[in-house]
């Protein structure tokens, strides 16, 4: 120090006003224990006293609401009135006699003659004097799925070679063979880990793993999936939607992307309504989606909303993972009506399911049965009461009789286990092999193996419904939507930035008018780091769950084959561009007046310019953190990691001059670091006022000062603009690479 007896340490703490007592370590000790102490207290009576975030509240149809209002005043019911669509059917008992008519000869024809396909439809409508089908305003073609010999293996799991498992790979499926027709519910059963949904998957081309064997075929002709996507439906068990949409918007999109381009607007528009008035969600058509199990739609409704959601693309094979799963008896029912209707359109539907009611067991046509291992033992129908599967099981000598009234899907479950192979010394999928029943079934294969005179291969010139631009359109609008309805997320951060520019103007208040010591520049260089850098953080830690949840979404329409990942990535960022603008205008003006700038429009606007793409690149880096993680908690970990060397490397703490010349390398890729080159240039890069600084005479001016202390050249504001806006576009184009390329949703 100056008097030659005070400390350096003393002398610096002092000029932090840190108090140099050394009981003051003790009481910092004693402050940060207390806190640790405090914050757990406060989070257990969190926990205690504090209801969930969410609206409980179940979501109820507006028949029900009016029921309810209507009974709450004691007038008689409202019933609503009948739709004037009468091409739809509300239940499985419909009066439509010409519908019930044709199901009955299409039935007839699968069952007493499970060795061919009705290839003939549209003649036997015709014949029959057949009404047009259900919910086919929009013309599709009935396809059968057949495939033969199916195996499916995967590597085999280290835990396994561990024990001594010598085999590469684990074989999942073995030799499966069978055949899928249109107007017919079939459905796949088998014990857990059977390989029901795997079938389905491998069929249906949604594996992202392993590697497949054996022959599937598309009404006789080699299955590709990119042309197969575009023809099928693939409801998943979770049901996963866009929570921030509504049941029509849902359909909207999805049919607006799905369904050819020479349907025009008011045609899909139309489908859309058809197709929610038959899966029965008419009344629910401006319900928001919201969360599973927090907000929005029941399980069931979700359900339905799945199936519709695949309905509006008019798909000819539908493949259904599980729609009952998690349902109570009442719920079961209703979905499986929207099943049946379904079927009814003439469309092929396959299920999986596990231990069905009787109802539900038998309003399925025809059944593939599994067991452990990914072997068939059982494929063929069903029968009236379920008497087809009955008699081929009590068929085989030592199987006991199904006791009356008993569930024949548990039966035969038990029946069929592991156990009664044990205990009958045989193995059922053998004794499969060798029926009459399985060379049946070979026959039709080989039938729908071979296209019918005429008919020709599935084509589609591009690999997308709609064109680039239209996707992106589609995507945009959803989008929007999306941001517009979560206030949650909208309103934190804008609150948040509020709060931090009025704490940033209160705390530097004034100092941009104060430049005389290197002391109040340094301050003023703080009050501008601090500015970007709280906003900044935010938005990036902010946006994460909000694309962490869309992702997921976007995982199932990309299966489907709704868009590519482009499209969907530039829509997702330029819905953030309007709210950050929003954002950037209110923080700039309250920070700007508070610290005391020089009011010129130049200075205000490279302000505004730098502080917009600064929150811009921040907000793009949390989106691209995202894609690059399995899930948001690991991607705020990762971009937190970051912010220790955005800290570090901004030129706040040590200036671009005394870093060292092996780590000057990362200044110059360091994100902050430019926000603060341009904020201090662009505020005093033009200063010729003198500012007094130690060591220093005489005193420099204040633009020399900078350049020669921080490195900041004044005419370099151009450049720095351009690697700004550089990094928002990269951080951008990550997000949207990575989204494309990494896929953490393996199946």
């Amino acid at each position: 120090a100056s008097d030659n007896i005070t400390s350096l340490g003393a002398q610096v703490l002092r000029n932090f006003d840190v108090p140099n007592d050394k009981n003051w370590y003790w009481i910092g000790a004693g402050a940060l224990l207390g806190f640790a102490v405090l914050f757990n207290v406060l989070f257990t009576f969190a926990l205690m006293y504090l209801n969930p975030l969410g609206k409980p509240q179940a979501v109820i149809s507006e028949e029900t609401a009016e029921e309810l209002e209507a009974n709450h005043e004691g007038e008689p019911r409202l019933r609503r009135p009948k739709s004037s669509k009468d091409s739809f059917s509300r239940s499985l008992s419909s009066a439509d006699a010409n519908n019930s008519r044709e199901m009955a000869i299409r039935r007839m024809s699968s069952r007493t003659n499970p060795n061919r396909m009705s290839r003939n439809d549209s003649s036997i409508d015709i014949a029959s004097g057949v009404a047009p089908k259900r919910g086919m305003v929009l013309p599709f073609s009935p396809l059968a799925m057949s495939f033969d010999t199916v195996n499916y293996y995967v590597d085999m799991p280290p835990e396994m070679k561990a024990q001594g498992v010598a085999e590469d790979r684990l074989q999942l499926l073995r030799g499966v063979t069978g055949a899928f027709r249109p107007g017919v519910l079939t459905a796949l059963m088998g014990v857990s880990g059977a390989g029901k949904t795997t079938l389905m998957d491998v069929l249906a081309g949604r594996k992202t793993g392993g590697y497949i064997e054996g022959d599937i075929r598309i009404s006789g002709f080699p299955k590709v999936q990119e042309t197969f996507a575009r023809i099928s439906g693939y409801c998943e068990q979770n049901d996963i939607h866009s929570p921030q949409v509504t049941v029509r918007e849902s359909l909207i999109y999805s049919a607006f992307l799905r369904l050819p381009e020479d349907v025009n607007k008011e045609e899909k528009m139309i489908f859309v309504d058809e197709v929610m008035e038959l899966v029965e969600l008419d009344n629910l058509k401006d319900a928001i989606v919201g969360l599973p199990g927090v907000t929005g739609l029941s399980t069931e409704q979700r359900k339905r909303l799945t199936i519709a959601v695949e309905l509006v693309a008019n798909p000819s094979i539908i493949f259904m993972d599980e729609p009952t799963s998690g349902l109570d008896a009442r719920a079961a029912a209703i979905v499986m009506r929207t099943v049946r209707n379904t079927v009814d359109t003439g469309r092929t539907v396959v299920c999986t399911i596990h231990q069905p009611s009787i109802d539900i067991f038998e309003a399925f046509d025809e059944l593939l049965l599994m067991k452990r291992g990914g072997q068939v033992i059982y494929s063929g129908p069903l029968g009236r009461n379920s008497h087809k599967i009955i008699e081929y099981f009590e068929s085989i000598p030592g199987i006991s009789k199904i006791k009356e009234k008993y569930n024949p899907a548990t039966w035969m479950l038990e029946v069929s286990s592991v156990a009664a192979e044990v205990r009958l010394g045989m193995d059922f999928a053998e004794h499969y092999k060798s029926s009459s029943l399985y060379q049946r079934n070979k026959a039709l294969v080989n039938e729908l193996s071979t296209p019918p005179p005429g008919a020709k291969d599935l084509y589609f010139a591009t690999q997308y419904s709609q064109s680039s631009w239209g996707q992106f359109k589609s995507c945009l609008w959803k989008q929007w939507w999306t941001y517009w309805r979560s206030p949650d997320y909208n309103l934190v951060r804008y609150f948040f930035t509020l709060v931090s520019a009025l704490m940033v103007g209160t705390i530097f208040w004034q100092v941009g008018t104060k430049r005389d010591t290197t002391t109040d520049l340094t301050m003023i260089i703080g009050a501008m780091y601090a500015a970007v850098l709280f906003v900044g953080i935010n938005n990036c830690s902010t946006v994460q769950p909000v694309v962490a949840i869309e992702r997921t979404v976007f995982y199932r329409e990309r299966a489907a084959g709704m868009y590519s990942a482009l499209p969907y990535a530039l829509a997702q960022v330029f819905c953030e561009i309007p709210y950050i603008f929003v954002q950037t205008t209110y923080y700039t003006l309250i920070v700007y007046a508070m610290v005391g700038f020089q009011w010129t429009a130049a200075k205000f606007f490279w302000f505004f310019f730098i502080n917009f793409f600064s929150f811009l690149y921040f907000t793009f880096y949390g989106m691209m953190t995202v894609s690059i993680t399995p899930n948001h908690q690991v991607a705020a970990i990762f971009a937190a990691a970051f912010y220790a060397l955005f800290n570090l490397f901004s030129g706040f703490f040590i200036p671009r001059p005394r870093i060292p010349k092996w780590w000057v390398w990362y200044y110059w890729i360091c994100p902050v670091a430019w926000t603060v080159y341009g904020l201090i240039v662009s505020q005093y890069g033009d200063i010729v006022d003198t500012i007094k600084a130690p060591g220093i005479s005489p005193d420099p001016m204040v633009k020399d000062y900078i350049k020669d202390q921080y490195g900041y050249d004044s005419d370099f504001i151009g450049p720095v603009a351009a690697v700004l806006v550089g990094f928002a576009v990269f951080f951008a184009f990550m997000f949207a690479y990575c989204i494309r390329t990494l896929n953490f949703q393996t199946r």
